[in-house]
């Protein structure tokens, strides 16, 4: 049989072993297979599209590693990028984007958003351009104009409890907080629409909690909402982050993580996506530093690390930044055998053991053992027979 032929026999054991071996280190074998990213394409990328503020977020993410800092191509691109975002029709163009448009990616348009949105400019605003929109026939926001009028109602709560609250010495304090973050809610909801990043589900919200804020002329209807929408509102990215929630618990741990990873967190999801957020909910046994870290590897980082663990992750990302040195032949062989199934790997050791099992031998035993058995009933009895009178 081809099977139990020597060459075919040696390739099987070599295969086996190779196959035990790659089960045995799995765990160190899918971190060795990992890639660091080299950031400096993708923010390029973002460069010529303009998007400086994402290209300055992304690429200051992965300058706090030194694979990153000590690149030339790196550190010129920052500087590039810094140089355009420092100049003054740069800001003047930002400032115009927050104040005519309420929309804006960096802070200075931010700051002019908020401003109008703040002192009741940008609600009558909005609200004006809905009005003109249904009088001419045209389409009008109802999403917007829901927004435009819980801002008027939380605008006029600030002016009522902040009266309150000089003359009951601060007992209405927390309803001007409330109020407050509706406020913020409302600034940056009205941008995210205008952006085309406020998600479907959160819309349709919007529209019937604002019908029960105007019945009610309260906005208990939508404290709990817009307090998790107020936490992404602090965060750099938040729009991108508010656009990828489906409903409102996965708003409610969006804005979770947005406390915990701070302005990296927009940055973080878009390297990882959904492996950053199921393995983000671990922060808190796999530590904040250690999501990171994996972060700079990928998606692929991020899931080992979720599989692996931290400390195991630590030591075998050491181990192979010292192999790296030595060449990629030990990384080419890891992503050889890492993607290979389990059960061909369970395969070739047992298709190993089997022709390596000394058959003939055990043949050979097997029919003296029956030999000796057939000899031991052929046997004459060791008592006479008695013989009949």
């Amino acid at each position: 049989m081809i099977l139990f032929k020597l060459p075919v026999k040696l390739t099987l054991l070599l295969l086996s072993a190779i196959a035990a071996g790659v089960l045995w280190q799995q765990a160190q074998l899918n971190v060795l297979a990992l890639s660091r990213i080299d950031p400096v394409p993708e923010t390029r990328a973002m460069v010529a599209e303009e998007r400086y503020a994402d290209a300055a977020d992304y690429l200051d993410f992965f300058m706090a590693y030194d694979y990153v800092n000590q690149d030339p191509a790196a550190r010129a691109l920052r500087a590039e990028i810094e140089a355009v975002r420092d100049s003054v029709s740069y800001q003047a163009g930002k400032l115009a984007e927050g104040l005519f448009d309420g929309t804006s990616d960096e802070t200075i348009g931010n700051l002019a958003s908020v401003a109008t949105d703040f002192f009741v400019i940008g609600d009558i605003r909005d609200l004006a351009k809905q009005g003109i929109n249904y009088a001419q026939g045209e389409d009008v926001d109802e999403v917007v104009t829901a927004l435009a009028s819980i801002g008027l109602v939380a605008t006029a709560a600030q002016l009522g409890s902040g009266a309150a609250t000089v003359g009951t010495a601060g007992a209405a304090a927390p309803t001007v907080a409330a109020s407050t973050t509706a406020k913020g809610s409302v600034i940056i909801l009205k941008t995210a629409r205008k952006l085309g990043k406020l998600p479907p589900w959160l819309g349709k919200a919007l529209i019937k909690g604002a019908k029960t804020v105007k019945q009610t002329k309260k906005l208990d209807a939508v404290t709990d909402l817009f307090g998790d929408v107020y936490r992404l509102a602090k965060t750099r990215g938040g729009l991108t982050l508010l656009s990828k929630t489906t409903d409102a618990a996965s708003l409610r741990r969006m804005a979770k993580l947005a406390d915990i990873f701070g302005d990296q967190t927009a940055t973080l999801y878009r390297i990882g996506g959904t492996s950053f957020v199921r393995t983000a909910q671990r922060a808190g046994d796999l530590g904040v530093d250690s999501i990171k870290v994996a972060a700079t590897y990928g998606k692929g980082g991020l899931q080992v690390l979720d599989k692996v663990g931290a400390l195991k992750f630590a030591k075998f990302t050491a181990r192979g930044s010292k192999m790296v040195y030595k060449g990629n032949v030990i990384q080419v062989f890891a992503r050889l055998f890492v993607n290979v199934p389990d059960w061909v790997l369970y395969l070739l050791v047992a298709l190993g053991a089997f022709v390596w099992v000394p058959w003939r031998w055990l043949g050979r035993l097997r029919r003296l053992a029956t030999r000796k058995h057939t000899s031991r009933s052929l046997a004459p009895s060791d008592h006479p027979a008695r013989l009949c009178d």
